[in-house]
């Protein structure tokens, strides 16, 4: 990981811009999909093997994590993945406005307790700096099988005004698209009796 993780990393400069800003600029001329949390890769390699016009930023802060990912990169090899391995709102406040045209959240920790709800990434705040950072038209992707966080995940979603649920009936949310690579934790979710909930929002021209 010491060896291969400065090969495909973005970093934080002193006064909070991305490191390499040459190789950053390079990466953004190509449409630029980002990925928060990717936990062990697999949705985030198979979308950079799949789409090799696009650019990928991944975030992940576990090890294991960004070392299986590495391990895919490495051994494909993948040529159009950075990987952030930091918090991602650190991130996402150091991106060019209007840069991103696809970001996916997939099965973030629900925090079930009520004293932790604060903690869950799916809030107004993210919702408010995403919205800075995607460009009109650009999508955002959103997955759990948890009950609970769906209804939180719709309620702040649905009422966030730069965002459109593109749901149009059950079968919107209860199906994976089929540009939608699975993950291991969908597979978990499934195998417990657990049922994903997949949501798609467009983000809106600003007005």
């Amino acid at each position: 990981m010491s060896e291969a993780l400065p090969r495909h990393a973005l970093t934080l400069s002193p006064t909070g811009g991305l490191e390499p800003p040459a190789a950053l600029a390079v990466f953004l001329r190509q449409p630029v999909w980002l990925e928060i949390g990717f936990g062990a890769g697999e949705h985030l390699a198979a979308q950079a093997s799949s789409h090799p016009g696009v650019n990928l930023i991944g975030c992940e802060v576990f090890e294991p994590g960004i070392v299986r990912l590495l391990a895919q990169i490495e051994h494909c090899p993948l040529h159009n993945i950075k990987i952030f391995a930091d918090d991602a709102r650190l991130l996402i406040a150091a991106l060019p406005r209007s840069s991103i045209d696809r970001v996916f959240i997939l099965f973030p920790d629900p925090w079930p307790k009520r004293r932790h709800e604060k903690r869950r990434i799916i809030s107004r705040e993210i919702l408010d700096a995403l919205a800075v950072i995607m460009m009109a038209g650009a999508e955002l992707r959103l997955v759990t099988d948890d009950r609970n966080y769906v209804s939180w995940m719709l309620e702040r979603a649905t009422d966030h005004p730069a965002f459109k649920w593109l749901a149009r009936g059950p079968s919107d949310w209860r199906e994976r698209p089929e540009d939608w690579p699975p993950t291991r934790y969908e597979e978990k979710a499934r195998a417990a009796g657990r049922v994903p909930v997949f949501l798609r929002l467009r983000r809106r021209a600003a007005e």
